[in-house]
């Protein structure tokens, strides 16, 4: 049995099994993470400390069209089934993007759905996740990266019914320099622009009826997690961001669940330094739509 301190992991995504009383933890876990993919794992536990596995969900066969970078797996369930959203650089034409795959368990094995990546084509994009809004109609959210666009954005794009594809085309919710706390930074690649990151989008309801995401960027170098919100609860917005980040020691690419006892949880990887991360777990309180550690007593 292993303990979060032993697991190497980035981007952590909990799916809590309340029928089992157990947790499935997913992330980015290949060792060489900027490098080739092997696919994608699970661990099992039932509190959040202790761990069976890894067992594999999903593995490429040599017709699967990324071999690298396979990053940020999420599993949600939608309509009887479960689905894996990731992200892929893709072999033929070196963009980045998100793609969505299909098992009847959670254990996989999962296998594509999606006609190659969702995401637009001609995008570098990444860390793409579920959101269904009040109506019923489910989209992704996604980044537009830096390295393209310079500013990150995070875009929403409508999906099927089914989820194998999307519909129409991409919107922009807001660019990582609207929120006051990320810093931007050069990059020896591109030494002609600006850059912002974002990382890591996640999306909750709030007791208050707004809509929050979570997601990550840098504050002097320092990678950090924030919160932005719609007060209108709607996916379009429009986007209030928080002032100041959830958190900032040198952690992100969170999601919050509700554990078995019903209390809020943020996971999050840090510190961000390959191959020293590992899976951090925060209980927090909400209050007014606004998340704080909740202080022991």
């Amino acid at each position: 049995m292993l303990k979060n301190q032993d697991i190497q992991i980035r981007d952590p995504f909990i799916y809590v099994n309340r029928e089992e009383g157990k947790y499935y933890l997913y992330g980015s876990t290949d060792k060489d993470i900027w490098g080739k993919g092997t696919g994608f794992d699970v661990y099992i536990g039932t509190d959040l400390e202790h761990w069976d596995g890894p067992f594999p969900v999903f593995r490429p066969d040599a017709s699967f069209y990324s071999d690298e970078n396979f990053w940020a797996p999420e599993v949600h369930y939608y309509n009887g089934d479960y689905y894996l959203f990731a992200t892929f650089l893709l072999k033929e034409s070196g963009m980045r993007g998100t793609a969505i795959l299909k098992s009847s368990t959670l254990t996989g094995p999962f296998q594509p759905h999606s006609e190659g990546i969702v995401t637009p084509n001609n995008w570098h994009s990444l860390d793409g996740t579920l959101h269904i809004d009040r109506e019923g109609a489910p989209w992704m959210v996604f980044c537009h990266e830096w390295i393209q666009v310079g500013d990150g954005e995070i875009c929403a794009i409508r999906l099927k019914a089914d989820l194998s594809d999307a519909v129409g085309e991409p919107i922009t919710l807001f660019a990582a320099s609207e929120a006051q706390w990320p810093t931007s930074f050069t990059h020896k690649r591109f030494p002609s622009q600006i850059n912002y990151v974002t990382d890591g989008p996640y999306l909750y309801d709030a007791e208050n009826g707004e809509l929050l995401m979570l997601w990550a960027s840098f504050v002097d170098s320092i990678y950090a997690q924030g919160i932005s919100r719609s007060v209108s609860g709607q996916l379009t917005g429009p986007w209030q961001h928080d002032d100041h980040p959830l958190f900032t020691s040198d952690g992100g690419h969170g999601m919050l669940f509700h554990d078995k006892y019903g209390r809020l949880q943020l996971t999050l990887h840090s510190p961000n330094r390959t191959p020293e991360e590992r899976p951090i777990f925060i209980e927090l309180e909400e209050s007014s739509g606004k998340l704080r550690r909740r202080e022991d007593g």
